[in-house]
């Protein structure tokens, strides 16, 4: 079980405990009266996946609040997507350079000028465990800031919550808001409510016109795990997508990015006569979504694809190692995660694991075998067109 305060590493840790000390009295102070809520902001700043983990908590949200106006501020690479949220009134950008891929995002002065900028809000929502964020949803100067205090800076905010490491990202997504309504005097429990994403056309149809030529069910391999302690063997990716398409007469789909490009390289050089169609690098994030939707399975690890494809009702075969899919698995039904049980899986240290697992695929990926994953791919596929068993010729 990992506690929140490993996203930082051993100094940082020092320094937010220090922080929180010295950030104690703040919590002593008198709260501003709460108001009615009539805006609200909703942080989450982080990747794609975590973005469309708190999917669900955002339409409680909306539910909760109606009609207030809901605005949602995420980083630049998930603002497509924002976008797309029925429901909300303005999404907001911060490029948070702890969570930026490339290490660069915004300046401290850059993200407290936008943080003051946002506007005036009734209610701040933080779904990010997270100090710094918690900075942000401070200097918005909203008289209700809710959010988590496990990873550091609750004395910022007017109601803290703590983390629970064992239960799903979506679940603790859901308990925050449910925490903020009572903070904002909702006695009223909470309506189910759940994430609907639609794909714009003019996506839908770049994605047709690419698929043209695809024959039989379409299979997505996204053979990039995001991050070295979660990625398999490439030329298991590449034996996979063989025995599926040769037992079910299906075209393979690669996807990736443009950086992603060498991995799915390595993996065409083993496909043989595989039909298969190459669209890594080719495709914004709403064409992706697009993508996604369009297959019948999509094989990966546990990144925002994953996420994204679960979001859009497409069946997923997950690659879990050092992830818990207790906590990050892809939501819905109908999807099948492939780990293997090893004493020190799921260990939660993605983003620094043990030195042994370093420059090389680790121990709870390298487990993971061919058949396991093809397996639960043609379990799926069988399920969705029973009629397409033993298709191929």
């Amino acid at each position: 079980m990992t506690s929140p305060l490993q996203i930082y590493d051993p100094r940082e840790r020092w320094i937010v405990r220090a922080a929180d000390v010295c950030l104690a009295p703040l919590s002593w102070m008198p709260r501003r009266a709460g108001r009615a809520i009539r805006r609200v902001l909703l942080m989450r700043l982080e990747r794609i996946g975590d973005l469309l983990m708190a999917g669900d908590a955002i339409a409680h949200a909306q539910a909760a609040w109606a009609p207030a106006e809901i605005d949602l501020a995420v980083g630049s690479w998930n603002a497509a997507i924002a976008a797309r949220i029925p429901g909300i009134a303005r999404v907001v950008v911060a490029d948070v350079p702890w969570l930026a891929r490339d290490g660069r995002g915004d300046g401290w002065p850059a993200l407290v000028r936008k943080a003051r900028a946002w506007g005036d809000y009734d209610l701040v929502v933080n779904f990010e465990p997270d100090i710094r964020s918690n900075i942000l949803a401070w200097m918005t100067g909203a008289p209700v800031r809710v959010g988590y205090d496990s990873g550091g800076g609750g004395a910022l905010l007017t109601d803290a919550a703590p983390y629970d490491a064992a239960a799903h990202v979506a679940t603790n997504a859901g308990r925050l808001i449910a925490r903020a309504a009572r903070a904002a005097n909702i006695a009223a429990p909470l309506r189910s409510a759940s994430l609907r994403l639609g794909v714009p056309e003019e996506a839908a149809r770049n994605v047709r016109e690419r698929l043209a030529a695809a024959r039989g069910p379409l299979v997505g391999v996204h053979a990039s795990g995001g991050r070295e302690s979660k990625q398999w063997h490439l030329d298991r990716f590449a034996a996979t997508a063989r025995a599926i398409s040769r037992q079910r007469g299906a075209t393979i789909v690669l996807t990736g990015t443009a950086a992603d490009r060498p991995l799915v390289d390595a993996v065409i050089r083993q496909l043989g006569d595989v039909p298969a169609i190459d669209l890594c690098g080719c495709l914004d994030l709403l064409e992706l979504m697009a993508l996604v939707r369009a297959l019948d399975v999509l094989v990966t690890g546990d990144t925002g694809p994953m996420h994204l494809a679960a979001a859009v009702g497409t069946p997923v075969v997950a690659l879990f190692g050092p992830s818990n899919p207790a906590r990050y698995g892809p939501i819905g039904s109908g999807h099948r995660i492939v780990r293997v049980d090893l004493p020190c899986s799921p260990c939660g240290r993605v983003r620094r694991p043990p030195e042994r697992c370093r420059g090389h695929v680790p121990d709870c990926m390298d487990a993971i075998s061919i058949d396991s994953v093809v397996d639960a791919a043609l379990a799926i596929l069988d399920e969705r067109s029973p009629r397409a068993v033993n298709a191929a010729p």
